[in-house]
């Protein structure tokens, strides 16, 4: 098996946004208030072409699987981003994809200057939960920032 990570290209937006909103009618939670319903989820490429963000693009045999990214959201402190659009497809999850994009993804935020990493998720992405406890990231009682995501009701932070 041959497992590359790298950076997003144009080409790309089309397979990332079935993953994205395959990968949340999977578990239900294909909801208003989530990035199931961003324009923004048809055009990674482009969005992540902000300043102090990046998109990492996980592939097995050439083939897209999935990916995850940093984004300095709007309403955060300069100081703080967030961890975005970790999603894997079904036949990619246990393979320890998810660890190496949570860690490049990590180590793009301290080598950006970040301090903080913040994320959105939901309770039906349980296997996922378990992997940010795991990271460190704790729990928080209210949203940060302006994502638009209100469809999500759990709130993350970690310190770098």
């Amino acid at each position: 098996m041959n497992i590359t990570i790298r950076q997003i290209k144009p080409s790309d937006n089309a397979a990332l946004a079935a993953i994205i909103k395959g990968t949340l009618a999977e578990f239900g939670a294909n909801r208003p208030g989530t990035v199931y319903f961003d324009e923004s989820t048809e055009t990674l490429f482009e969005v992540f072409r902000m300043n102090r963000s990046i998109y990492y693009v996980a592939e097995v045999n050439g083939t897209i699987v999935g990916g995850g990214g940093i984004y300095p959201t709007d309403g955060l402190d300069p100081d703080t981003c967030e961890l975005v659009k970790m999603y894997l497809l079904p036949q990619a999850r246990g393979l320890g994809l998810g660890k190496t994009l949570i860690e490049k993804c990590l180590a793009f935020a301290k080598k950006t200057g970040y301090k903080k990493v913040y994320l959105e998720t939901m309770p039906e992405l349980k296997q996922a939960l378990s992997v940010y406890a795991k990271f460190g990231f704790d729990y928080l009682k209210a949203p940060m920032g302006n994502s638009g995501h209100t469809g999500c009701q759990l709130w993350m932070l970690r310190q770098l």
